[in-house]
């Protein structure tokens, strides 16, 4: 029996600066080491643009999750750690959503979290916070330039994101970046 050939995918990207939250991602999607799609859009608003969402993974699983979350939102509508955390337990622990395999990074004005379902939740104490396979690029990259410039946190996700689009095989420079 042979195996499906492994999706790498993604490098989602938040970072928190003087008052203002981006979030972006890149647009590659690649099975074994074929590059699939080039535009695909892994990050979006949530809570009627008050959270801004990406994820890594599976699509279809990271969807599902998005929907579990905003229903979490939707019962917590001003606690985003209590809503992080009750998706978390859910995912843990339902036999359902135990299978899905993605991780997502969620941000407000306030807070950042990455959640896995390994029962993960991990707010950075510096307010960047980074996933999917060129994550390490760019949260370097971010650290970096928030340390020595003053760009803001819109412009940083996306240097960000292009500086990992070029080190990373499995991630390109169509960027997509949310702020609040």
């Amino acid at each position: 029996m042979s195996s499906l050939p492994q999706i790498r995918a993604t490098t989602i990207l938040s970072v928190r600066r003087d008052g203002k939250v981006a979030l972006g991602g890149d647009g590659q999607v690649t099975v074994g080491d074929t590059v699939m799609k080039h535009n695909a859009q892994k990050v979006r608003m949530l809570r009627g643009g008050r959270v801004i969402g990406g994820f890594a993974g599976a699509a279809a699983d990271a969807l599902t999750l998005f929907d579990k979350f905003e229903e979490k939102l939707e019962r917590f509508p001003t606690n985003l750690s209590r809503a992080v955390v009750e998706l978390a337990k859910d995912w843990r622990s339902d036999r359902v959503l135990r299978r899905l395999e993605a991780l997502l990074a969620v941000s407000d004005r306030e807070h950042g979290f990455i959640i896995s379902g390994t029962g993960e939740v991990i707010e950075p104490d510096d307010g960047i916070l980074a996933i999917g396979s060129g994550g390490p690029y760019a949260l370097s990259a971010a650290r970096a330039l928030v340390k020595h410039t003053s760009m803001d946190a819109t412009e940083v996700v996306r240097r960000s994101l292009e500086i990992a689009g070029e080190v990373c095989i499995y991630t390109n420079t169509n960027i997509t970046v949310l702020d609040l």
